[in-house]
Parts: structure tokens; sequence; C-alpha cells
């Protein structure tokens, strides 16, 4: 004899388990958005409803048969428990939790980036002794390594330097494109007591919601180049990659085409389902440097718009940044300066599904960078690319001044 038919389980990405997590402990309304689910997840939940569970399996929410549709889940689910510890998780509190041990005196500091020495002095100033809460847009927060982590143990620094200040953690990332200005001011607006500073463009007094310098924190990031063979695309990965290091001293891997063939993807071919298997392969490696919060430096050809857009969900499923370089160098100038004479053979019949001659290229419409080599020197595309990156946040200026006293 059996029993009921089990609930259909599903983990979603780190941004839409952070929403649950928000809406558990009410720093959002219930009037939330629908849970986005895959079409195949719909079909397996119609008849037994569907349990989210977190990366380790810890079952956290049950939504029932009636509430899941083909636009996803909606309705509050019945809890099922607490998400497995996060680094911190001591200072992930409620909205009541704050409010009921805090003043409506306190100012509230939302921190959503690195806090400069500028910041800290404007803090000290600005607060005119009441109490400060430092509010930690912390998110993505089921990994253990993104730049919430860090931007949690910097403000536990600091606070150590300011009399009456404590550190809240918040599940919700403050990346803009990724949460609505709308969001960040229906969660700010639940936990803090009294007046908030916001961190901006601006520095200015704060004696109630002015702003100060704005400037990048850093986490995992997958910076992905796609273009013809010949184009110039590991070239500039190396010179970025040297670049970063010598910079920034972070740790950095390349995945190049021709070496993840040759080692994690020996035995495939050229065609396009194998080629397809390649980029995802080097997707998910790049993927989980990112959730540790490294930089994953990929340069394959990476010939079609679908997988590319894979990888990109991976990257964000795990946490990490995605940034897409194209490099567009004419298919005459790859082929003029290719010393291995592929296109050459190619162009003879001798290597069949060789992209940009007897293989399609899709061009990416969705690139955040565009270099063509046949215009730019590798140091010119170099820098191109890191200035990209800092203003993404990845990296900090030079004369950036120290966030510490």
């Amino acid at each position: 004899m059996t029993g009921p038919a089990r609930p259909h389980q599903h983990c979603p990405p780190f941004d839409e388990l952070d929403a649950l997590e928000r809406l558990r402990i009410r720093a959002t309304s219930p009037t939330h958005p629908r849970l986005p689910l895959p079409a195949q997840v719909v079909e397996a939940s119609r008849d037994t409803g569907l349990e989210i569970v977190d990366p380790e399996g810890v079952p956290i929410a049950l939504y029932g048969p009636d509430q899941v549709d083909a636009q996803g889940a909606h309705g509050t689910p019945e809890w099922l428990g607490n998400p497995s510890p996060r680094p911190y998780e001591r200072h992930y509190l409620s909205p009541a939790q704050v409010r009921a041990s805090t003043s409506e005196a306190t100012l509230t500091v939302v921190v959503d980036r690195r806090l400069t020495r500028k910041d800290i002095s404007e803090v000290r100033r600005g607060s005119g002794g009441r109490d400060v809460l430092l509010l930690v847009l912390a998110g993505p927060t089921m990994s253990p390594y993104t730049r919430g982590v860090t931007l949690i143990r910097q403000s536990l620094e600091v606070a150590r330097g300011i009399p009456g200040s404590k550190v809240v953690a918040v599940p919700l990332d403050p990346r803009p494109g990724r949460t609505a200005q709308s969001l960040v001011d229906e969660v700010v607006t639940a936990y803090a007591p009294g007046p908030v500073a916001w961190l901006g463009p601006h520095p200015t007094s704060i004696t109630s919601s002015e702003t100060f310098d704005r400037t990048g924190g850093s986490g995992g990031l997958v910076l992905f180049f796609t273009g013809l063979s010949g184009s110039g695309k590991s070239t500039i990965a190396r010179a970025v990659r040297e670049a970063i290091l010598e910079e920034d001293g972070r740790p950095v891997s390349i995945l190049d085409g021709d070496v993840v063939r040759r080692h994690l993807s020996a035995g495939l071919s050229f065609s396009p389902e194998d080629r397809e298997t390649n980029i995802r392969r080097i997707g998910w490696v790049a993927a989980e440097i990112a959730y540790h919060g490294g930089v994953a430096i990929c340069s394959p050809i990476a010939p079609y718009e679908s997988t590319r857009q894979a990888v990109r969900s991976m990257a964000a499923d795990r946490g990490g940044d995605f940034v897409l370089v194209h490099v567009s160098t004419p298919v005459s100038e790859c082929a003029r300066r290719d010393r291995k004479g592929l296109y050459a053979k190619a162009a003879a019949g001798e290597i069949k599904d060789f992209t940009g001659v007897s293989a399609p290229y899709e061009a990416p419409t969705n690139a955040d960078l565009d270099l063509d080599t046949s215009q730019l020197s590798v140091e010119q595309a170099r820098d191109r690319v890191l200035d990209l990156l800092r203003e993404r946040g990845h990296l900090t200026e030079a004369d950036e001044p120290e966030w510490m006293i």
C-alpha cells in the first residue's frame, strides 16, 4: 500500500530564495510577485504541490497544487523551516526583532557597498551621538563567498569603532538590474525605526536621508569573451588577468576554449551538440569559481546565443556577476592573422563545421562590451575591459580612500 504522493522538490536560484526569506521574516508584504518556475517544475507539481528546498536540500516552504500554475507559484506558502545557516547568521534579524531592540532615534545607514574612510567620518559626524544601525544589503545570501559576506565583515569592523552601533544583515541583493529601487525602499522602511542615510553619488551631511559617495564592492565574476577563432579573445583575456593580479591581487582563473577541450572536454567533436556541451561545461566551472568569490575568465568561441544565455543563467544562479565581451574582429582579419592555417583548411573543405566559414556564428546583441582588435591594440582592449569592471564594482580605483581608519 502506498501513501500520498510527495510534493515535487525544487531549489530556486539564490535571488528567489532570498525573496522567499524576506517574505518569511515579513521584510516585504504578502502581495509579492509570483515565484517563477521552469515549465517542467510546474508540470511535475500540478497534482502533488511544490516543496521549496535550499541548496543543502533543507525544506523551506510548501506550495499546494492550487498555488502552482504556468506563471509560477503564488500566494503565501506554508513555512516548513529556516534555511541552512549562512555566514554571520546571527546578524540576519527580522524587522520585528530589530524594531523591538532599537529606538526611534537610531540612524539607519544602508550599506550596499564598501564603506570608505570618508563614509565613516560622515557616519560619526551625522549620528550626533545617536545609536547607528548599519543595515547591510547582503544578498544573495545562500552563497558563502559573495560580496554580501565581505560587506558584513567590513561593517562589523567599522562598527567596532563607532560607539552605539550594530550590524544587521538583510537578504537582498542591492545591485542595479537585480533589485528594483521600490523593493529596496520597502525593505529598508520595514527595518528602519527612524532616520535613514543612503550611500549614493554625492557625499553630504547625513542628518536625515542624505547620501554618501558611491564606490563598488566586488563578488564573484564570470568574464566571458566570445568571438571568432583568431579574433584576439585569448590574448585580451590573458592581458586582463595579468592586470587584475597586479592591480587587485585577486585570484583569477582562465578557462580558454582550446585548453578546456584538451582536458575537461576531451573526446567532444565540433558538432553543434558537442559545442554546446563544451560551453556548458565551461559555464558550470566558471559559475562555481564565481560562487566561491573568484574571477573566472572564459574565452571560447561560443557561437550560439542560447548557450551563452545558459552560461549567464548559471552564473546568476550561483550568485555571480556575468560580463559578456564580444570580440568582433572581422572574419577577414581573423583569417589573415591565423597562424595555424585553420581558415585556409576550412575554406578548402579539410575542416568541417568551422565557425565563420562552414558553421554559423550568432553575434551577441546584448554584449556588455564590443571590441574590434583590427581597430584596437591589446592594451587598448584590455583597458576598456578593466574600465568596465571598475564601473561594475569588481575593481576599485587606485586612488580610492581606505575604508578603515
